[in-house]
């Protein structure tokens, strides 16, 4: 760990602009305070303009997107995002300080700006928009796939000032602020450019689908959100870095580790790193987890995920009194007890006597050490890789992919050591891996002969050494093959059996059901894509179950608006079309009465919900007082997933601290719904569980 001491004033208050360090009276599941919180009035005169000004630019909108031409199509929601940030505010009493109403007829002004300028710009033979070509800081807006909502992003530059070729970008993630609604983001990053971006780096601001750390629906904000400015500005998407303080130096964390390869630098700061030990420290909860919920806890734990910051340059930093600090500690506590061979130091950077805040001076010198690494940067393949996951959903490091796994949410684990410029070689050990992939671009190596794969626990045996003449040994399986025609290498190892084979490239894809990258489950990773609600379209088996279905309707839809800043696609089975089956996952609400297409594949899932049971192997529970919620592959189109009766499965509770926003159901649950739902759960949980690898029911075990 490095420790600079700065010469600067104490600072011993903690920042609380629009951020709360919650503490014990956030712990209270009976009385929880609404998140976002209730609004200010504002005068009659300023709704009254406000609402003026919204018609007039709806109108606009309106008028453009009549317009076919591709350039108003792709740049209308930079449009939009002004007057839907400003019509919820208007409807939801998202009005939180006496500005808000003088900063809402600011962003009506901008939009209503851009709507005349796109439509001149059509006009004049596609010219370029003038909010591409403007300096200092900038919004733009998206459609996400995942809703079809626009969402804002902020952008903070030098435009058409900024050197020629691609450029490094940064993205910064965003602090815990509960009064930062999309009025409010978009007028900050409408006049903002902190934090200053460094000379001829460009800053990127996601708005994080609102105050959930960039997890779940904020991490799929953040990845459109690069792509989307990967289109209109001269990035290189090899020098993109990975960046925050605070809610967003725990994003930071968890997007660094979950996407070893994806960025150049990491620079998390304070935040959180993992959930119990933060919760305990930060929020003094005790903390009584279900089983399952720990196992989740891994989905996003950090720690355990460190050996993957290995390939990925790191530079923590931390205040010395902030309490936040811990989530660094933490990180390198985690990285140094790895086996021998695998350890290393993290990088903390210290400011002393400092709170929560970035001290100047430490800015300066996490600069320095960004540049330098942004200067010896190189795109050629590490020769070294170490990567470990718990879930398929995460599968990837540089030329490493896991295809699958003996067993979802225990570690699994790849060290690899590639010789391609000496004796063209690969070594790699596994644990908890049963099918892994190693590729490479035409231009990332020589040529590769052999792979030689071993079990981990040779590796801890040598110390971490990886030992080349394993590539000779006879108890080892040993693979080849030739470049391909583009001059990229690869090849597949799979397990069967406790026995390695070399994966044909002309083998027939698969027809069996088992857990892959991007179907994996748990139940919330169904609102990680594209999603759309299926409505019950008439009365289910019991009332009883109708209404609790209702609720959970209701409540799931509320919530993704609340907390996600979307709006939920809803159709009944009667509308559905074959597109909407093969685009999206389909959550299906009601049971095999009340809801058509749960009717169609009722007999095809792993649980039956007939009218007097539901029966999970030889576990048997009344329909008339309970219900399932489940994740699994759409037998429709088993590409994409359906789930039964559930939003995202976090509720109002855990809004109170960033670090509780994980999943908190596994792949399936029977909810006893004579136990009303609270901030907490749905109802009582009677029974859940994991599917395994295939898919299937594992035995039955004693929820504790």
């Amino acid at each position: 760990m490095q420790r600079l001491r700065f010469a600067f004033l104490a600072t011993f208050l903690l920042a609380s602009v629009n951020a709360r360090a919650d503490g014990p009276t956030d712990n209270q599941i009976a009385s929880v305070r609404p998140v976002p919180p209730p609004g200010v009035m504002i005068t009659s005169d300023e709704r009254s303009k406000l609402e003026t000004d919204l018609k007039s630019l709806n109108e606009a909108i309106a008028k453009l997107r009549n317009n076919k031409s591709p350039q108003i199509q792709k740049y209308l929601p930079d449009v939009e995002v002004f007057a839907r940030a400003v019509d919820l505010a208007l409807k939801e009493d998202g009005f939180f300080e006496a500005k808000d109403a003088s900063r809402a007829v600011d962003v009506l002004s901008e939009g209503s700006r851009r709507a005349k300028a796109l439509e001149k710009a059509q006009e004049k033979a596609h010219l370029p928009v003038y909010w591409l070509m403007q300096s200092g800081p900038v919004v733009r807006g998206y459609r996400s796939k995942l809703d079809g909502t626009v969402q804002p992003y902020g952008v903070v530059w030098d435009g058409p000032v900024i050197s020629p070729g691609e450029h490094r970008a940064d993205i910064w993630c965003r602090g815990r602020s509960e009064k930062g609604l999309e009025l409010q983001f978009i007028a900050t990053r409408m006049t903002s450019s902190d934090p200053l971006p460094a000379k001829n780096t460009i800053m990127i601001h996601p708005f994080g689908r609102y105050c959930n750390a960039n997890k779940l629906a904020g991490e799929v904000d953040t990845l459109e959100v690069l792509e989307h400015a990967l289109q209109d500005y001269p990035i290189d998407p090899e020098r993109v870095a990975i960046r925050g303080f605070s809610m967003g130096g725990a994003a930071a964390w968890h997007l660094a580790v979950h996407y070893p390869d994806k960025w150049f630098a990491a620079n998390p700061g304070a935040g959180f790193s993992e959930t119990p030990q933060f919760l305990k420290v930060f929020q003094s909860e005790d903390l009584k987890p279900t089983w399952y919920e720990q196992k989740l806890w891994q989905m996003y734990d950090c720690p355990t995920w460190a050996r993957n910051l290995r390939v990925l340059p790191t530079i923590a930093y931390s205040g010395e009194i902030d309490k936040q600090k811990q989530a660094a500690d933490v990180m390198a506590e985690a990285c140094w007890n790895l086996p021998e061979g695998e350890r290393f130091e993290l990088t903390h950077i210290i400011a002393p006597r400092t709170a929560h805040k970035i001290d100047p001076t430490a800015r300066i010198e996490i600069e320095k050490r960004l540049a330098t690494l942004d200067r010896i940067r190189t795109n050629d393949a590490p020769t070294k890789l170490s990567f470990t996951t718990t879930t398929l959903k995460y599968n990837r490091s540089h030329w490493i992919t896991v295809n699958a796994m003996e067993e979802h949410w225990k570690p699994a684990i790849a060290v690899a050591r590639s010789t391609p410029n000496a004796i063209g070689s690969i070594v790699i050990a596994v644990e908890n891996i049963s099918d892994v992939s190693i590729d490479f671009a035409a231009d990332q190596m020589l040529e590769i002969n052999q792979v030689a794969i071993v079990p981990y626990q040779e590796l801890l045996l040598a110390k971490g050494n990886i030992r080349m003449e394993w590539l000779s040994s006879p108890e080892v399986f040993r693979a080849s093959a030739p470049r391909k025609s583009d001059r990229s290498w690869g090849v597949r190892l799979r397990n069967t059996g406790n026995k390695w084979e070399q994966v044909s490239p002309i083998e027939p894809a698969s027809t069996q059901l088992v857990k892959k990258h991007g179907l994996q489950g748990p139940i919330d990773d169904a609102f990680m894509e594209s999603f759309l609600f299926v409505k019950p379209s008439k009365a289910g088996r019991h009332p009883e179950v109708d209404k609790w279905v209702e609720s959970e309707f209701q409540h799931a839809v509320r919530e993704w608006h609340r907390q996600m800043r979307g709006d939920v696609r809803i159709k009944s089975s009667e509308d559905l079309k074959p597109e909407d089956i093969e685009n999206n996952n389909l959550i299906l609400w009601g049971d095999a009465q009340s809801n058509p297409t749960l009717a169609k594949i009722a007999d095809k899932l792993p649980i039956q919900w007939g009218g007097e049971q539901i029966v999970i192997g030889d576990r048997k529970y009344a329909s008339e007082t309970h219900s399932p919620v489940l994740i699994y592959p759409n037998p429709l189109n088993p590409e994409r997933y359906i789930v039964l009766n559930s939003g995202f499965t976090y509720r109002e509770y855990d809004y109170l601290n960033n670090a509780r926003q994980v999943p908190k159901l596994p792949d399936w649950a029977v909810v006893d719904i004579t136990t009303p739902p609270d901030s907490r759960w749905p109802g009582k949980i009677a029974d859940a569980d994991f599917f395994g690898e295939k898919w299937e029911l594992k035995p039955a075990r004693t929820i504790k």
